[in-house]
């Protein structure tokens, strides 16, 4: 396997750029590379000489019950000149390491781990070295990179011990360790494998950083480092993710100049970068165009990406006309389709279709799940059907299954249905003794439910666990609770509850104050109560 490694001009000034959440990666203009630095450590004499000849002679005969004595006089000297003795040899090197480890660990440095990684990477061990890496990272990482430069000629090293050392960086997610890394890789005229850019591309759609794929990847073309199908893919995902879907086209129309072809998963990246859009319309034509053109077939993600772009979009009748298509592909439904097509009916309130839709999934064996008893218990509620709803709350234990805040928040609006805003408002204390923090849409339910029954007191108390979870109502809901305690005689309560709002910056935006207690104190020869 030839490394992937290119060597181009570049300048030695090249710096990252951080500005809270923003990384630029340097360009490059110079012609020269800095030259490494070569260090040697001292030959070994006299004691340590013969001690470090005996050890190895017992060590490459296997004789390890003889070097027990011999630990406690092990030293950093010592063990980098007998890792220099194995240095071809890494399975005995790491025995070695990991003996001395056990025996005398005290006498392990930052030096001796950078012999090991050396001689691992140079022999091609990469797993070890990852996993060796990632221990020392946490402790020696601001020294790392130039105790293995100052070690690397003694070592007869291959540039693959920085290309581990940031491959290491990018599948911890360390950013811009990573990012530094690769800065003074190229300052010495090292540069990362395609396979270890592709990590790195990866840990940042992951920390969802789709602008720095953007930057690295530009990086990559300027020093000549060779894209893959599997970057690309991420360049088409990070254009998707930053809404430019134009732009992602262009590049799975370049992949084919490239002599790359589009795979399932660059058309799954496209697909859902029109679905996020709601351009549903435009992600079939995807979909048709993989099939038509590039002899690359629809999978389980791709009809589950379109199900549930028509799902959120409320068009339920498209989305089972794409899970009809799916089938007829012999593309086999999982747990994730089932689901979103049971909550987009559950959304809707056809809990008819979602029953249907369960007894497909344990017909075909596919093991439901909390959401989906989520999406039934929800369609179920939307219609009011409370007692049904809770019945299968019960089947839950039965399939030991946990409820969930989407389990409650259902049971909410069941209850809201229902108008009942006092057993709503105790299933909802009860999600809260559960350990679960409703949303703004579960606090507005109730908000609403209690005006609807004009108990307002409720309604007050409902907004004020809002406001310690500084959580800003809907404007209308406002509206509607300060107009209602104003109607009831009340206007001090709601000035007071708008004055709390205020002073935590919770009063939602278009609320007029104003309006309704002007309109309050006109009104206010009237006798009411509530």
């Amino acid at each position: 396997m030839k490394r992937n490694i290119r060597f181009h001009q570049f300048s030695t000034s090249s710096s990252i750029q951080s500005h809270k959440k923003t990384q630029t990666f340097p360009k490059t203009h110079s012609l020269y590379y800095l030259p490494i630095p070569h260090r040697t450590i001292p030959q070994p004499k006299g004691q340590d000489l013969d001690f470090i000849n005996v050890f190895h002679s017992h060590l490459i005969h296997s004789q390890w019950e003889k070097l027990t004595p011999l630990s406690k006089t092990l030293t950093p000297f010592r063990i980098q000149h007998i890792l220099l003795k194995l240095q071809n040899d890494d399975v005995l090197s790491l025995k070695f390491f990991n003996w001395v480890h056990t025996h005398n660990p005290n006498s392990h440095t930052l030096q001796t781990h950078s012999f090991l990684l050396h001689i691992l990477t140079k022999n091609r061990n990469f797993k070890t070295a990852q996993s060796i890496f990632s221990k020392i990272i946490t402790t020696h990482l601001n020294n790392l990179f130039e105790a293995l430069l100052h070690s690397y000629t003694l070592c007869n090293s291959s540039p693959l011990v920085f290309d581990t050392l940031f491959k290491t960086l990018a599948h911890m997610n360390k950013l811009r360790n990573a990012t530094d890394t690769f800065i003074k890789m190229k300052e010495y005229g090292f540069f990362p494998t395609i396979e270890s850019c592709n990590v790195f591309l990866s840990s940042m759609l992951y920390l969802k950083r789709p602008e720095l794929v953007l930057l690295f990847y530009s990086q990559m073309k300027n020093n000549c480092i060779s894209p893959n199908v599997y970057t690309l893919n991420m360049v088409v995902s990070a254009y998707c993710k930053l809404g430019e879907l134009n732009k992602a086209s262009e590049v799975l129309e370049k992949m084919k100049n490239m002599g790359l072809c589009p795979n399932v998963v660059t058309y799954n990246a496209l697909i859902s970068g029109y679905c996020n859009k709601g351009l549903l319309g435009l992600a079939l034509k995807v979909k048709n165009l993989m099939m038509g053109n590039n002899g690359v077939f629809p999978n389980v993600i791709t009809f589950n990406t379109l199900i549930n772009g028509f799902c959120k979009e409320g068009k339920l009748h498209e989305a089972n006309r794409v899970f009809s298509e799916m089938k007829v592909a012999n593309v086999a439904p999982n747990v994730v389709t089932y689901n979103t097509l049971i909550n987009g009916f559950g959304q809707v309130g056809n809990s008819e279709m979602g029953i249907r839709l369960f007894e497909e999934m344990e017909r075909n064996k596919v093991k439901a799940d909390i959401l989906t008893y989520n999406g039934l218990i929800l369609g179920l509620c939307k219609e009011g059907k409370t007692k049904k709803a809770a019945y299968m709350v019960k089947d839950l234990d039965k399939e030991n299954l946990v409820p969930n805040a989407s389990t409650f928040s259902a049971l909410i609006a069941g209850q809201c249905v229902r108008n009942n805003s006092e057993r709503a408002f105790l299933v909802y204390r009860s999600m809260v003794r559960s350990g679960f923090s409703p949303n703004e849409n579960t606090f507005q339910m109730l908000v609403s439910a209690f005006c609807k029954n004009e108990d307002f007191d409720g309604a007050v108390q409902a907004l004020r666990d809002m406001m310690d979870r500084f959580m800003t109502p809907d404007s209308s809901i406002l509206s509607e609770v300060c107009s209602g305690l104003c109607r009831c005689g009340r206007k001090q309560i709601a000035l007071k509850l708008c004055s709390e709002m205020e002073a935590k910056r919770l009063l939602p935006q278009g609320f007029d104050r104003e309006k309704i207690f002007i309109t309050s104190h006109e009104n206010e020869t009237g006798n009411l109560t509530c």
